[in-house]
């Protein structure tokens, strides 16, 4: 196995640097994993860069874990981008076929998307996918691939994801500084949506949640492809933070309170609402105790402002009605907290699962794949594999190999 094989998926989400590196089955039989690391920074808040510096420590030390695991060195790196300054849209494109052979051809097809993405933008914003939804041919729609049919008239519906462009110079300035090359820049909720999302669910209609800590990607997946995108400029970490105030601690402490004990819907105190969870106040001494009944009260109300924003949004959307078949599916860290599953599905009026790989996409070790704060590195690694990488406007390419270089040859020196 070569080393140009290695593919480095890297989550740039909110308040930690998560790296998956893994590579491509040679028979075609998903991705192996061969190492991942979760390293806290203060230099990102919400998928933002906040401090270059700080960011690219976080970013150097997440990769270099992940190297000692796999016993490779990584040459470049597919990054997740996230945050509310991703906007998305549909659009729509046709191409006349001119030519006495009116068979379609792979440049039809380009062409086609090509006039289709052909919107004005503001300068500072830059496209990074565009994602065919469906193909119609002389105005019969549901062609899903044109390619070798004749007609007179090609056209197609897309799905355009752009991001501000000074935050995604700053996440490639901020991995170049880190001594790494930016392969592409990924929406993240796109791999997800490769990663998590049965073409059965693609097909019947499905909604994905990607809860982080200050942002919530959303996706509506229909007729096989993505209708519909949002990001929400909130997470789980609001959760902590009125377990902080509420508790009078610190939000490491309630942080750890809200993964241990936290429950989303009451249902699962199970007759055990009187019991007594024990912490340490603000000063770090002075032990206090809480019920879980008092807890659950605390957490409850921002579950339910989170899912009824969310059931708003995906109202507004148009494409409401065609996430219910299939049901949200949650994933992110913020959906390991117990019972967030029922809360949606009350909520939202669908029903609702955690997240998980489904078989032959990727054979990683259960402490990698279990853990759905890794679930956007992984559909990074697995991105490239996609069917809809080939279909998706490639970004940018960044510069940063000489600093990559000289960090190979001090390891190979040493």
């Amino acid at each position: 196995m070569g080393k140009s094989e290695l593919i480095a998926g890297l989550d740039l989400g909110s308040g930690r640097v998560v790296c998956v590196l893994g590579t491509p089955d040679p028979e075609g039989q998903g991705t192996k994993i061969l190492g991942g690391a979760i390293v806290p920074t203060r230099g990102l808040k919400g998928g933002v860069v906040l401090n270059i510096h700080e960011t690219a420590r976080a970013i150097r030390a997440a990769v270099e874990k992940a190297e000692e695991q796999a016993g490779q060195m990584v040459h470049g790196l597919y990054i997740g981008v996230r945050g509310d300054h991703i906007q998305s849209f549909n659009n729509s494109g046709n191409y006349n076929i001119a030519r006495t052979d009116k068979e379609i051809t792979a440049e039809d097809v380009r062409g086609v998307i090509e006039h289709a993405k052909a919107i004005p933008i503001s300068a500072d914003r830059e496209i990074l996918h565009v994602i065919p939804q469906s193909f119609a041919l002389d105005r019969q729609g549901g062609v899903p691939d044109p390619i070798g049919m004749e007609g007179a008239l090609l056209e197609v519906d897309v799905h355009i994801v752009t991001a501000s462009s000074s935050h995604v110079t700053n996440l490639t300035k901020a991995v170049a500084e880190g001594g790494f090359d930016v392969i592409e820049p990924v929406y993240s909720l796109l791999a997800l949506g490769e990663f998590l999302v049965t073409e059965e669910e693609r097909d019947l209609g499905s909604l994905l949640v990607d809860v982080g800590g200050q942002s919530i990607s959303l996706g509506i997946f229909a007729e096989g492809g993505i209708k519909f995108s949002k990001e929400l400029p909130f997470g789980s970490d609001f959760i902590t933070r009125d377990l902080a105030h509420g508790l009078r601690t610190k939000i490491p402490t309630a942080e750890r309170i809200k993964i241990e004990h936290g429950i989303a819907h009451p249902a699962l105190l199970n007759g055990n609402g009187d019991d007594l969870i024990e912490f340490k106040g603000v000063d770090g001494r002075t032990v206090h105790s809480v019920k879980k009944n008092t807890m659950v009260d605390i957490i409850l109300p921002r579950v339910e402002e989170m899912f009824t924003h969310i059931g708003e949004e995906v109202q507004n959307s148009n494409y409401g009605d065609l996430a219910v078949p299939g049901g949200t599916i949650l994933t992110g860290g913020g959906s390991q907290l117990r019972g967030l599953a029922q809360a949606a599905e009350q909520i939202l009026n669908m029903p609702a699962r955690g997240a998980y790989a489904h078989p032959g996409i990727v054979d990683a070790p259960a402490a990698i794949l279990e853990d759905p704060s890794y679930a956007t590195a992984l559909g990074l690694v697995c991105y490239p594999q996609s069917a809809s990488f080939g279909q998706t406007t490639i970004a940018r390419r960044t510069e940063g190999r000489v600093l990559r270089g000289l960090r190979r040859w001090f390891k190979d020196l040493f």
